[in-house]
């Protein structure tokens, strides 16, 4: 094909008007709203801080938290998926969001992963298996479960169909044992719930419960990852404690309803990529929250194949909602 200097000359010349085009992207001009589907105190809403700080900065507007909690976070999800899609309204993503919910509330016309396009990964964590020092003997895993078998125990989670709840529900299928489940609203209420002794045990996250564990308020046993968590180094993996297998981690991602615009995807995307700095990263390993970046050319895969082996485990628990 011959190129005429015309031609050529075109190509320079568009080549200035794209750039320009390209540094005329989308930029919000008022306060953005990050939704936690979780109640204030928990680990949603500590990572969910973190972020909307430096996304802020990055987007030179504030990003406003607002908890809309409920329904295992499915109130607050549907509350996203109904905005505007304008890029003013972000979802502050889970496991749960994409890989539980889903399942459990299959009538409420919202599926994350076929609804909400993923801005990218944040940070990771373990649930932790942990007993209330006053109520259960048991100082490791394996007796723990001889322990659950000789008598009756009660465990709380963080609400019905979360990533705590099908923690518990794993793990006890896979030990053979039963127990009396209470679901709490959110992190803050299970762990005051500890506590006060109302339960025996209970799946949270590092975030919410390596304070008390340190303080010796409650007694780790084993962590849901196949790594240990860099904020509890002692405390084993349920696969090194004896439950072969075992392998549950949780992740929180930024996400914008699928029909966003292009331009103010890639514009939100970007201002996530720059906001997840090393100061973002210092700020979540000290909050016991593990950084955790997918890389973008397999963000969504990873969403999806995760998302997918999360409804499987719901499905498989039979979990029903009340």
């Amino acid at each position: 094909m011959k190129i005429t200097r015309r031609a050529a000359l075109g190509t320079v010349l568009a080549t200035p008007a794209l750039a320009l085009a390209q540094a005329q992207a989308w930029q919000p001009t008022r306060p953005l709203r990050l939704i936690v589907t979780y109640p204030p105190g928990g680990v949603n809403d500590i990572v969910g801080r973190i972020i909307a700080d430096t996304l802020g900065r990055e987007l030179g507007q504030a990003v406003i938290i607002e908890n809309r909690a409920g329904a295992g976070g499915n109130i607050g999800t549907v509350a996203v998926a109904q905005a505007e899609a304008d890029g003013y309204t972000i979802l502050f993503g889970t496991t749960a969001i994409f890989g539980v919910n889903p399942v459990l509330y299959a009538n409420s016309g919202v599926d994350a992963v076929r609804d909400f396009t993923s801005l990218g990964t944040i940070g990771e964590v373990a649930n932790i298996l942990s007993v209330v020092p006053d109520r259960v003997r048991a100082t490791n895993l394996q007796d723990f479960i001889r322990e659950a078998k000789s008598r009756p125990l009660v465990y709380g989670s963080v609400g019905n169909g979360s990533s705590s709840h099908l923690s518990a529900s794993v793990f006890l299928r896979m030990a053979g044992i039963e127990a009396t489940h209470v679901p709490y609203r959110g992190s803050s209420p299970l762990v005051a719930a500890m506590l006060a002794k109302e339960v025996d045990f209970g799946f949270d996250t590092t975030a919410t419960s390596t304070a008390q564990i340190r303080a010796g308020s409650l007694r780790a046993l084993a962590v849901t990852t196949t790594r240990r968590a860099s904020a509890l180094p002692d405390v084993p993996t349920m696969i090194e404690a004896g439950l072969a297998g075992y392998d549950l981690g949780i992740w929180f991602n930024l996400a914008v309803a699928k029909r966003t615009p292009e331009p103010i995807v890639a514009r939100l995307t970007e201002a996530l990529a720059k906001a997840r700095d090393e100061l973002t990263a210092q700020r979540l390993r000290t909050a016991f929250v593990e950084p955790f970046i997918v890389p973008a050319a397999e963000n969504q895969s990873f969403v999806a194949a995760s998302a997918a082996r999360w409804q499987d485990i719901a499905r498989q628990a039979r979990i029903a909602i009340d």
